[in-house]
């Protein structure tokens, strides 16, 4: 079985922020994610994740986290990265979209319960 933290570097690395199919294998039922961003405080459920990351899909063709620092606790984990993407308008040019730093708790293998911070770049 993969360890907690295995489990969060395979999402990141994997095309889950673009691709809907592939975030729905990392989500628990029951996940609840809470985002402070620069613009303002959302808690999003499972539905409302895979709605914004179809909605990313249709703007992004590529998507790609690099991940800066990620430290384990348990079956909590602290994720530090960067996320550059390429738009579909200018798929040569890589854009850095956001700075994040997120403690994901997983139940059962998925991504159950998410505190998570950004910032535009």
């Amino acid at each position: 079985m993969k360890s907690a933290k295995k489990i969060v570097q395979d999402f990141y690395k994997s095309d889950a922020l673009i691709d809907p199919q592939v975030m729905d294998t990392y989500l628990h039922p029951e996940i609840t994610l809470d985002w402070n961003s620069s613009k303002g405080f959302i808690q999003l459920t499972k539905a409302e994740i895979l709605a914004m990351t179809t909605e990313m899909s249709k703007a992004y063709v590529r998507s790609k986290a690099r991940i800066s620092h990620i430290l384990q606790d348990n079956d909590c984990i602290a994720v530090r990265y960067s996320h550059y993407i390429k738009t579909i308008e200018n798929p040569r040019e890589e854009m850095l979209l956001a700075h994040f730093m997120v403690i994901w708790e997983l139940k059962d293998g998925q991504l159950f319960r998410g505190f998570q911070m950004s910032q535009l770049s």
